[in-house]
């Protein structure tokens, strides 16, 4: 099989080729290295695309911008892709605000590049669309909650475990981010119910895991392990530390695109997320790193939450659980700090040996 991944040296992006490639598949991958222009030194990927091509055995790279029509579609033209995975984004809040323009070109003009050449080159093949659940903006907000020692929990229990993909996502505060992810999201939808491609839309909620270039603007945990490590001082953006999120491993993000991709259902969209068992808040968050290295953690809070900050989010995944019932997640939480923290300590030791 001829997998596309976009974006294969970010947290997800990378996961897909690792997983695919050791499936036996030749592997293109797309990654022009743009966290780094988006975030700076930090978020440079560089090392993590040298690491997968020594790391296996059929995959190759190609620096293409995915707002480059004519590149795309050449691409396509050279290769019959039977599986296409869009990993590719600019994924943080307050960024797009500073490049706007620039986010939404990235997020949905270069998701409908992706669209348009699979329905012209290889309409058959299967296409899944990583979104994210920022496309419900600040609604979930409207669900009362209750207020508890270290984290805000829903009030009503019909929200235990998490919300559904019936919230809705017109009428309330994305962010420009969310805005432009929102018309990729819809865009994939209307690809698979006005051409019949085989698309699936996947709303992630917090991804991680030890391929995270985690900055302060994006990828909350991996962040804050680095903080730890490094001893550098967190900033709480409201709330009290107390939202809630949960953490999923990139790994099983990734077997959900399997699953998908060997029974696709054209149209559907699905939160995919760490679920009740995964969930922390900023402050459990924190206390867990600490525990697991060893180290204090020094934070401060401001009064004022990033713009369209949900305070509860939880994944229900029960509708992935019911059409993929050999889907689960198979990472706790604390397997998962645990991991990072490793990863973490293995970069930085090798940094200081070169």
């Amino acid at each position: 099989m001829n997998v596309l991944v976009t974006g294969s040296g970010g947290l997800i992006g990378s996961e897909a080729v690792r997983y695919f490639d050791t499936d036996g598949n030749q592997v293109i991958g797309i990654d022009n290295n743009m966290r780094k222009l988006f975030f700076g030194p930090e978020g440079d990927v560089a090392w993590k695309l040298k690491k997968l091509q020594e790391q296996t055995n059929n995959f190759t790279n190609y620096n293409i911008d995915i707002r480059n029509k004519e590149e795309i579609d050449k691409l396509f033209t050279q290769h019959g892709f039977d599986l296409v995975i869009h990993c590719a984004a600019q994924p943080a809040h307050t960024k797009a605000e500073e490049i706007p323009i620039l986010d939404f070109e990235v997020n949905a003009l270069g998701t409908l590049h992706l669209l348009e050449a699979t329905r012209c080159y290889c309409p058959d093949a299967v296409f899944i669309h990583m979104s994210t659940n920022k496309v419900y903006g600040n609604a979930p907000n409207e669900i009362p909650v209750v207020e508890m020692e270290s984290r805000y929990e829903f009030s009503d229990s019909r929200f235990y475990e998490g919300l559904d993909e019936r919230c809705r996502i017109d009428q309330c505060t994305h962010t420009l981010f969310g805005a432009s992810k929102t018309a990729g999201d819809i865009m994939a939808q209307e690809y698979a119910h006005s051409f019949g491609l085989k698309v699936g839309i996947i709303r992630g909620g917090c991804l991680t895991g030890p391929s995270h270039s985690g900055v302060e603007l994006q990828g909350f945990l991996s962040y804050l392990v680095k903080v730890a490590i490094l001893r550098k001082t967190f900033t709480i953006h409201g709330y009290s530390g107390k939202q809630l999120r949960d953490q999923i491993h990139s790994y099983d993000v990734v077997r959900a695109f399997a699953e998908y991709a060997a029974n696709p259902r054209p149209g559907e969209v699905y939160n995919i997320g760490g679920g009740r068992s995964n969930s922390a808040s900023v402050l459990e968050s924190i206390t867990l790193v600490e525990v697991i290295t060893g180290k204090k953690i020094n934070y401060t809070c401001v009064d004022k939450p990033r713009k369209g900050d949900q305070i509860c989010n939880i994944a229900n995944t029960k509708k992935f659980r019911n059409h993929y019932p050999n889907w689960s997640v198979t990472i706790g939480l604390e397997e998962i700090v645990t991991e990072m923290v490793e990863s973490e300590m293995s970069r930085l030791s090798k940094h200081y040996m070169c």
